[in-house]
């Protein structure tokens, strides 16, 4: 599979990742559908502290265990939980983040995080102290590079006028254009990667999407996400399966260096996969989708 350089870094990533927070929590099934994807050339996972509180990072590290030097691992930090109390509270100081990290550690069996991500943020965070958090972590080894999960596009110019970052993590696919507006070309600009989730928008662009298109999707509603459904399928050339133009859509801006779509089961995995051997969209296949979707824009986080 085709590997992309995320930024300025010496990370070289397959252009389709595995997002593994739809894993589950059954852990022999989850390892082997980790595995299946490292078989198949998928070599960026990630992950987050947050998902199943913790369970998601050990699955991780147990699949991984004497595979370390074919993957590159992601991980979030910054949602804090306790053990014994309910929910999560937002805490991005430098003393939760360098705590969080070793924890993180343990769970992934690892020395080192591959990309340690900032999950979230907003203008009213000590954003200088984040910072200071994610150098210091470099220095010390624990960490190889940094980046910053979020759809805030004042957040995330914060991040690329001010740090070294060398991802963002953000939607995008065919239904949620919103990086189009500002993020994709401010990342190009700054030499920074996107690394787009949910290019498939919840199944919806898939085969089974006319089913899944019934609960609507940001500003969709059921009826127009039906006919844009039967729109893309006659758009799309007809020997091209519709998710695989979905991730290639996402793929096909220069500033996009994987996409991370998840799955749950072998056959969902293996799909996603194969759209990594199709050719990438012509100019006239993406101004074709262009001219069914809407160009969706942020009306808060400015």
């Amino acid at each position: 599979m085709k590997r992309n350089r995320l930024g300025t870094s010496e990370l070289y990533v397959s252009e389709i990742g595995l997002g593994c927070m739809s894993l589950g929590r059954e852990k022999n099934k989850a390892i082997s559908l980790i595995h299946k994807a490292i078989d198949n050339g998928v070599n960026f996972l990630d992950t987050a502290d947050l998902y199943d509180e913790g369970l998601n990072e050990e699955i991780v590290g147990e699949a991984v265990r004497g595979r370390r030097s074919d993957v590159i691992i992601a991980t979030k930090v910054g949602n804090r939980w306790e053990p014994g109390k309910e929910g999560w509270s937002w805490d991005p100081s430098k003393s939760y983040i360098k705590s969080a990290v070793k924890e993180s550690l343990r769970r992934l069996q690892t020395e080192y995080i591959d990309l340690y991500q900032l999950h979230g943020g907003t203008l009213d965070d000590p954003i200088s102290e984040t910072i200071e958090a994610f150098e210091e972590l470099k220095q010390e080894g624990l960490i190889r590079y940094y980046g910053i999960s979020s759809i805030r596009p004042n957040v995330i110019r914060e991040y690329a006028d001010r740090a070294n970052i060398v991802s963002v993590m953000s939607q995008y696919s065919i239904l949620d254009r919103r990086p189009e507006e500002q993020v994709l070309p401010l990342l190009a600009q700054k030499k920074v990667s996107l690394i787009a989730r949910g290019p498939v928008a919840k199944g919806i662009l898939t085969g089974a999407g006319a089913e899944k298109a019934k609960k609507g999707y940001l500003s969709y509603g059921k009826d127009e996400l039906t006919a844009l459904h039967a729109s893309l399928l006659e758009a799309i050339d007809p020997s091209r399966d519709i998710a695989h133009a979905a991730i290639r859509y996402a793929l096909a801006d220069p500033a996009v260096a994987t996409v991370i779509p998840g799955a749950s089961s072998a056959e969902q995995l293996i799909h996603n996969i194969a759209a990594g051997a199709e050719a990438a969209l012509t100019p006239e296949e993406r101004t074709a989708i262009r001219s069914l979707s809407e160009a969706n824009r942020y009306e808060q986080h400015r």
